[in-house]
């Protein structure tokens, strides 16, 4: 199994919807978590509660994280109706040289490689409603889950966030930065520094077509040995 090393960012200073969660399973094992709440709808609560749930759960396999998951969305749902207690959730478990990853809503993850990368679940920009209906606890069961699986690859570059990164920075350029990045750490500051400069500006890229939008930030940044 491939060593790596991880990194995380937060700036949940916009509503504090954010949550994450980076967890050491023992005999190299990992389980990373992104999730960002729904503002106005709980949110906060609702990603806390997950992570929370997802830390103190035994977790030896993906069908574990589904069945906190399941639950966690039936709790919800009953208090909130599918209106209230509302979170994305998007997370990558790495047992024995694999890679699997699990999503509810539109935090994305990334595979980054030497000369592209690849979106494994969550999804970027569109309407708020399209990711309120697939967030945790917005109907009495959790469907069109994004799945999927790959390989651990010596040198890949993970990659989990919130909107509040995948919606304002050109998705090529957060990928260029975390590939000439020499740690995660350094993938992390810059890619952050990058933001607060849009913010300062007051405006982004014109070749991105739209204003900045102030959200919460987070990020888990995974870097695989070479």
């Amino acid at each position: 199994m491939l060593k790596s090393k991880v990194a995380t960012l937060q700036d949940n200073s916009s509503h504090g919807d954010d949550s994450f969660l980076t967890r050491d399973l023992g005999d190299g094992a990992f389980l990373d978590v992104v999730m960002d709440g729904v503002t106005g709808h709980g949110g906060q609560e609702a990603s806390n509660t997950l992570k929370d749930a997802l830390a103190d759960a035994t977790i030896t396999s993906m069908h574990d994280v589904e069945e906190v998951l399941q639950n966690i969305n039936e709790e919800f749902y009953q208090i909130g109706g599918g209106r209230f207690l509302l979170t994305t959730v998007s997370a990558a478990l790495f047992t024995a040289g694999k890679i699997e990853v699990i999503g509810a809503g539109d935090s994305p993850i990334f595979i980054v490689g030497t000369d592209s990368y690849k979106q494994l679940a969550g999804r970027i920009g569109g309407f708020l409603h399209v990711g309120v209906a697939r967030a945790v606890g917005a109907g009495p069961e959790l469907n069109g889950l994004s799945r999927s699986e790959m390989e651990e690859e010596p040198g890949i570059r993970l990659v989990l966030a919130t909107d509040g990164i995948s919606d304002n920075i050109l998705i090529d350029d957060l990928a260029e930065m975390v590939r000439q990045a020499a740690s995660p750490e350094e993938a992390a500051t810059n890619i952050n520094g990058t933001i607060e400069r849009y913010l300062e500006e007051g405006r982004m890229p014109e070749r991105l077509g739209r204003r900045f939008r102030h959200d919460d930030r987070t990020a888990i940044f995974r870097f695989f040995d070479v």
